[in-house]
């Protein structure tokens, strides 16, 4: 089986409800999803989902998505053993909210899944 997002999701399965809920924070009041984790769902690298989602950048308003501080990433580093590589880096992810998740729309989805 080819395992995506840290062994978290099996893309050649259906996913269950309670992987989805596992991938879910709550930032800034917001439930989001973590690029990454959308990434894996979508099952492609997370470099090329933030590339589409930068070449359709009006598809996905500050509503949509929006990139964590330094504060809201150390947390979740803190909170979550699985973002632990992040703690380092010097690019902060990406969140999307429930609408940007559901957003990509045809066009992006399609390259995606190429």
């Amino acid at each position: 089986m080819n395992q995506k997002a840290h062994g978290m999701i099996q893309h050649d399965a259906i996913i269950k409800a309670d992987q989805i809920q596992n991938l879910i924070f709550t930032i800034r009041g917001v439930q989001v999803m973590i690029d990454r984790d959308l990434a894996a769902v979508y099952g492609v690298e997370n470099k090329r989902l933030n590339e589409q989602v930068k070449r359709n950048v009006e598809r996905f308003p500050e509503a949509f998505r929006f990139q964590l501080t330094n504060e809201e990433k150390a947390e979740l580093v803190a909170n979550c053993d699985r973002f632990e590589s992040l703690k380092h880096s010097t690019v902060n992810p990406y969140a999307f909210t429930e609408q940007g998740i559901f957003r990509p729309g045809k066009k992006v989805v399609r390259f995606l899944m190429i």
